[in-house]
């Protein structure tokens, strides 16, 4: 340890850095920089560095980048270490990883603007009423799900060829009209911005280092997705096995999703549970399982065009596919509750606050229900939907299949509520 440090001081200093580089930097961040020993940052944003300042050793991140973090922490111990971040380090950034892997208390983080700050700057929007989707690693259609006629988007881009792909995404989800404006360079003297269409995005790529800004605009007869469960069927891709759409709200109504909650989805089926799980909050999670390859590829297909492609699917039979799966908040059993020992398995998967909640249209397995409601208690209820049809030259109903539905609430006694 340098002799000036001392013991209860932060291990690593995180210092937020922007595109105006150097410049740009309050006096307290340009201390820390002219102090380090190591220096740890992408090769961007090492080279914003003066060396004349900053005289530490250089590391560049390699890539992956997260499994190469605690060696190189375990490399700079008792040197004093700074690591280079995007910005705000705790935004999107590497701030996060650096907690996750070294803890809070040991890590010093000295913010700079984040470059969606800058963004509603210069285009006037309240930062706090703006959606912002990043596309760093990640797929494009992790943007899908926050598309709604009228809404402010901010996308962090990947690169160059980002914005290009965005235009493409929007145009064929329905939201050719809407108005991008790709902002490049943010902060620095550099700053530039191309704008126009989706549905007439013609400009090539440009800077890498660019936050692209989308004004939503659905065009006339696209389907409409809205932010609550109960999406129209023709939304997904099926092959009949689908949870149609009122039995489906009522589903993720007892199911009740919270922030940061994991679902098992069992007989996923084409996935609808499992994804407008994910779609109620960001950091939701989902895994589902499905035992027929074909519905399991069409699950990833589904997942991905609404906006979720996070979402894990598992083809293998269960219970035997549950084995090793994270422990989840809640179970939904969808299909092959005959299965020996699936019941059994689900349960005792459940912590105590976990939510089981299984749907049957088959007399055999509505008794498998109803002996669990005598046994466990909970909710035992039954959904009937009626739709209006022709008949002759008048209208009816026509009844479909009724669905049973059991809901029930893991109590610490292993009992249920």
């Amino acid at each position: 340890m340098s002799a000036d440090r001392r013991p209860t001081d932060p291990a690593v200093s995180v210092v937020g850095i922007g595109a105006d580089g150097w410049d740009g930097l309050s006096s307290s961040a340009r201390a820390v920089l002219r102090d380090a020993d190591v220096l740890i940052g992408g090769a961007r944003q090492l080279g914003l560095l003066p060396a004349a300042e900053c005289a530490g050793e250089r590391v560049t991140w390699p890539s992956p980048l997260r499994p190469a973090v605690p060696g190189l922490l375990a490399a700079g111990a008792g040197r004093r270490t700074a690591v280079l971040a995007s910005g705000d380090p705790m935004f999107y950034g590497i701030g996060r990883t650096l907690a996750e892997i070294a803890g809070a208390g040991a890590l010093r983080v000295l913010p700079h603007p984040s470059s969606v700050s800058y963004a509603c700057a210069r285009l006037g929007w309240p930062l706090e009423e703006t959606e912002t989707v990043t596309l760093v690693g990640r797929p494009p259609g992790s943007l899908t799900a926050a598309l709604h006629d009228g809404r402010r988007v901010l996308v962090l881009s990947a690169g160059a060829s980002t914005p290009g792909e965005v235009a493409a995404l929007l145009t064929a989800k329905g939201f050719g009209p809407s108005r991008l404006r790709v902002l490049e360079q943010l902060g620095s003297g550099r700053e530039h911005e191309r704008s126009g269409t989706a549905e007439g995005w013609d400009h090539p790529p440009g800077d890498p280092l660019n936050v692209i800004a989308v004004e939503c605009v659905r065009a006339a007869g696209a389907l409409r997705l809205g932010a609550v469960p109960g999406l129209p069927d023709e939304a997904y891709e099926n092959d009949g096995q689908l949870t149609k759409r009122h039995v489906r709200a009522a589903t993720l109504a007892a199911l009740a999703p919270a922030p940061g909650e994991l679902l098992w989805d069992i007989g996923g089926g084409s996935g609808s549970i499992a994804i407008e799980w994910m779609r109620t909050h960001r950091s939701c999670r989902a895994i589902t399982v499905e035992r027929d390859a074909g519905r399991a590829e069409r699950i990833a297909r589904n997942a991905e065009a609404l906006g979720v492609p996070a979402l894990r699917v598992v083809t293998a039979a269960a219970p035997s596919g549950l084995a090793g799966l994270p422990t989840p908040d809640a179970v939904f059993i969808g299909g092959g509750l005959t299965a020996p020992g699936l019941l059994d398995a689900c349960w005792d998967a459940l912590p105590e606050g976990g939510r089981l909640v299984a749907n049957t249209v088959t007399l055999e397995s509505e008794a498998l229900l109803a002996d669990r409601y005598r046994r466990h208690g909970g909710e035992l209820v039954r959904l009937a939907v009626a739709h209006a049809v022709p008949v002759g030259g008048f209208t009816g109903w026509r009844q479909a299949m009724p669905v049973t539905q059991w809901t029930v609430t893991k109590s610490p006694d292993g009992a249920s509520t």
